[in-house]
């Protein structure tokens, strides 16, 4: 059953979108008076999709808008317009509202929007909902480089989907990833120096596959931990080998060190991260990249 939730402070529009909605029988529909009110059922019973007017007192429906697209960004909303609101409308939409149905075509035009978009979104809808509920994942894998790259995307996309980053901070983040994973598997579990890709980047390659199968490199996995919050995304790599000295790290910015292969992914991940940090061991490297939500909103795992 789909799960609706209509938000008017104007109770006469409130009961007629509402009425028309009911007319389903497979959906529920929910009521809220304004926006602040429509966050609490959004946050308590995580609607399908949010059918919302735009002129509201307190938080009018551009601003409940761009509060879904920061904290429920999975969810679409519809807005209902009135006349002199086209103006909001546009701007609404362009902050990321799904679709807009005029007041006066309500009767015509809403059940057939709202089915639209559940149609659209039917085969992803539990996924969905259940990704507003996700703030851990851990995986541990193989040293096998075409997973490491399938990792990568894969988290890439999901902070794409949660509009947690803009599109070139969500890259930048993915490469610092990737350059850590990959450190993990290169010189963390098969114990591969930078100095050999230095001086024979071939050699360097096929030591590493050799070393793949081979004792007790063979064994060693690459664990990786994924934290969200509202205000940051934390990327944890820990990897099986012995470990270095973080403190022993060179400076990648020092004069000539930008042409050497060593170093670039220290340089990369300290660049595209808010913060790195390593553990006393040097077998573990967190990432941290602050999100573009404000820091005073609480996430999920904040309220536990």
């Amino acid at each position: 059953m789909a799960r609706i939730l209509v938000v008017d402070d104007a109770l006469l529009d409130l009961r007629m979108a509402g009425a028309l909605l009911e007319s389903e029988p497979e959906w529920e529909v929910l009521y809220a008076h304004d926006g602040k009110q429509a966050l609490e059922q959004i946050e308590k019973h995580l609607p399908d999709i949010v059918v919302t007017d735009l002129q509201m007192p307190g938080m009018n429906g551009l601003e409940l808008v761009e509060t879904m697209r920061n904290e429920f960004p999975l969810i679409p909303a519809v807005l209902m317009t009135a006349a002199g609101s086209e103006q909001i409308a546009v701007e609404a939409i362009e902050k990321g509202a799904a679709s807009y149905v005029p007041k006066k075509e309500l009767a015509a035009e809403l059940v057939q929007t709202v089915s639209r978009l559940l149609t659209l979104s039917a085969t992803q809808r539990g996924q969905r909902r259940l990704m507003n509920y996700l703030t851990t994942l851990e995986y541990v894998l193989d040293n096998d480089l075409e997973v490491i790259s399938i990792l990568v995307h894969s988290i890439r996309e999901m902070i794409q989907e949660r509009w947690l980053l803009d599109d070139g901070q969500c890259l930048r983040f993915a490469t610092a990833i990737d350059e850590a994973i990959q450190n993990a598997f290169f010189h963390g579990n098969l114990e591969v120096s930078s100095d050999l890709r230095e001086e024979d980047a071939l050699l360097y390659r096929n030591l590493a596959e050799q070393r793949r199968t081979e004792e007790p490199y063979c064994w060693r996995r690459i664990h990786v931990l994924i934290r969200f919050t509202k205000q940051q995304i934390s990327v944890t790599i820990r990897d099986e080998g012995p470990g270095f000295d973080p403190q022993g790290l060179p400076d990648p910015t020092a004069p000539g060190y930008l042409e050497r292969p060593c170093g670039r992914g220290v340089l990369l991940m300290r660049s595209f991260c808010d913060d790195v940090q390593f553990n006393e061991r040097g077998n573990e490297v967190t990432l941290i990249k602050r999100t573009m939500r404000p820091p005073d909103e609480l996430f999920l795992e904040d309220v536990k």
